[in-house]
């Protein structure tokens, strides 16, 4: 079962797991055009790998994912898995567990969800 962690716990997550990393899995132009997470102040790095490249069918993932992951994150690194809104970051945080990473869904994402406000209007750093 992936753990599911909304935005307003994410620094407390942060703190309480020192060896953890934010990994956003959404596309390059969705980076470029609604902003970056930033988690220097929380002293952590942030990997940007896209889960999937197709929005029209986001369920489907890139074949090569988890190994662009192993390429970046070790495995006794927490993962907390980040996207627009929770459905992709879900989807990726499954695979990684399944490939033996320990890995949690921040299940209002960058933008919220419709019930929590995401990263970017929790007031959480941005670039």
């Amino acid at each position: 079962m992936i753990k599911e962690i909304k935005s307003s716990e994410a620094k407390q997550f942060f703190q309480d797991n020192s060896n953890s990393v934010l990994l956003d899995v959404r596309t390059e132009n969705e980076w470029k055009t609604e902003g970056k997470p930033k988690t220097s102040e929380f002293n952590l790095k942030t990997h940007f790998i896209t889960v999937s490249y197709d929005l029209s069918n986001w369920q489907e993932a890139d074949p090569s994912f988890v190994e662009k992951v192993k390429k970046e994150i070790k495995k006794d690194n927490q993962i907390l898995v980040m996207c627009a809104a929770g459905g992709r970051s879900m989807i990726a945080a499954k695979l990684l567990n399944e490939a033996g990473f320990v890995a949690h869904n921040l299940s209002d994402g960058y933008n919220g969800n419709g019930q929590d406000p995401g990263w970017k209007n929790a007031g959480l750093p941005t670039e």
